[in-house]
């Protein structure tokens, strides 16, 4: 008989939090070691990977969901080698944990030395994708920490072969049991009960859409950490160079469309309005985007229809863009601070004044200038993998990498000090 969801929790949290108690004192060596012994049995097990995506594919299909979430969902050989050299690259970067961040000898001669340390148990609660479990799991090793893993239902399937791949191979490497844990249970009371679990989780991580965070938000007993909901901007400044400005957005919105980096609104100088609009229209269309636009814009932009107020809060993790002119940077930069998530925004402009005020004004963890939002990832910075983009300002904001993944104490030496 399959454990309720509240012992399965409680049990799997527990052998976390010991299992961490172990891991902090592993060295890099001993951390490689496991990571790469990861990678090797997920590019040697793909086959039995691939089959238990497939299953999780086909219900997908039945339940009708849309390509978007089926394409975060599917495997294939590439994407599972992808997964595995995602964790060799975390296996070459540099251990955070023993770093020394500061220190200073006081006047009484104690020394103070403030020395980097794993967070412990990192909980994450994530939908759809199943390369959230290797990615996870690959940093919070490397880190120090264990995890405990409770994926979505759609990817249940997927999510629990690539968990017990992991343990079985770090397993044989040294990796304490319960490192790696999974909640394989699918009941929502399974979620409730990891955002309660005080004594054994030191923070929890959302990563999926804005009602998992926002309810993961509201819920959790245990400290969040938010990924971000990724409403992201193009502004399309009156100074662009439209060609290139017209290859930003298509990457930013075509490339993948259903993750959180994508571009969801597009915001265009009057100025430029009439030039840029018709052209970037039809490379959208031809692409199969649905065209949102505002009164100004409908006129370019053939096949467009009518945006609401909600299509500008709305992130689409689809095929979606909705479209709006504006008069100047002053509107734009309102607009995105009005209706953005603070995740991602880019301005396409060649005035270094106004790329320089858009900086400095837009509020949001990454901001683009001449570049495409698709590249605000751990990868892509040269973090290796990441757990997430965070659009906090406590703590980790950005993609979220090693570093973001530790605390920290401070070590004090003395020769026999007492305080008067």
């Amino acid at each position: 008989m399959a454990a309720r969801p509240i012992e399965e929790v409680l049990h799997k949290a527990q052998r976390a939090k010991a299992a961490a108690a172990q891991l902090a004192t592993f060295t890099r060596a001993q951390k490689d070691a496991i990571l790469l012994a990861m990678a090797d049995a997920i590019e040697k097990r793909s086959d039995f990977i691939l089959e238990a995506n497939a299953r999780d594919v086909e219900r997908a299909e039945e339940r009708k969901l849309s390509s978007a979430p089926i394409d975060r969902l599917m495997l294939d050989r590439k994407r599972i080698a992808e997964m595995a050299e995602g964790l060799r690259t975390v296996a070459r970067l540099t251990d955070p944990v023993g770093e020394v961040i500061g220190g200073w000898r006081l006047p009484n001669g104690l020394e103070i030395t403030k020395v980097r340390v794993p967070l412990g148990v990192v909980g994450i609660i994530y939908e759809s994708r199943p390369n959230v479990t290797v990615d996870a799991a690959g940093l919070c090793l490397k880190a120090g920490n264990a995890v405990v893993l409770r994926g979505g239902s759609d990817a249940i399937g997927s999510n629990v072969a690539l968990a017990r791949l992991l343990g079985e191979a770090g397993g044989a490497e040294g990796l304490p049991d319960g490192a790696v844990e999974i909640i394989e249970s699918t009941d929502r009371e399974a979620a409730a009960q990891l955002m309660r679990q005080t004594d054994y989780l030191d923070v929890l991580i959302p990563r999926g859409s804005g009602d998992l965070i926002r309810r993961v938000r509201e819920e959790s007993t245990v400290p969040v950490i938010e990924t971000g909901e990724g409403n992201c901007h193009i502004y399309v400044d009156a100074s662009a160079d439209l060609a290139s400005a017209e290859e930003i957005v298509v990457n930013a919105k075509c490339q993948r469309p259903g993750v959180c980096n994508a571009a969801e609104t597009l915001l265009v100088h009057t100025d430029v309005a009439a030039d840029f609009l018709p052209s970037v229209g039809r490379r959208l269309a031809e692409l199969g985007v649905e065209l949102r636009a505002c009164e100004r814009a409908l006129p370019h932009l053939a096949g467009a229809v009518p945006a609401t107020e909600e299509d500008w809060l709305t992130e689409y993790l689809d095929l979606i863009l909705a479209v709006k002119v504006v008069d100047d940077l002053t509107s734009a930069i309102a607009h995105i601070n009005r209706c953005g998530t603070k995740h991602s925004e880019a301005i396409i402009t060649h005035d270094l004044d106004r790329a320089r005020r858009f900086a400095r004004e837009i509020d949001a963890a990454a901001v683009y200038i001449n570049a495409s939002t698709r590249f605000t990832d751990g990868g892509e910075y040269g973090m290796g993998a990441e757990i997430g983009i965070s659009n906090q300002k406590l703590h980790a904001r950005g993609p979220m990498g090693l570093t973001e993944l530790t605390s920290y104490k401070y070590v004090v030496t003395g020769d026999g000090h007492i305080r008067t």
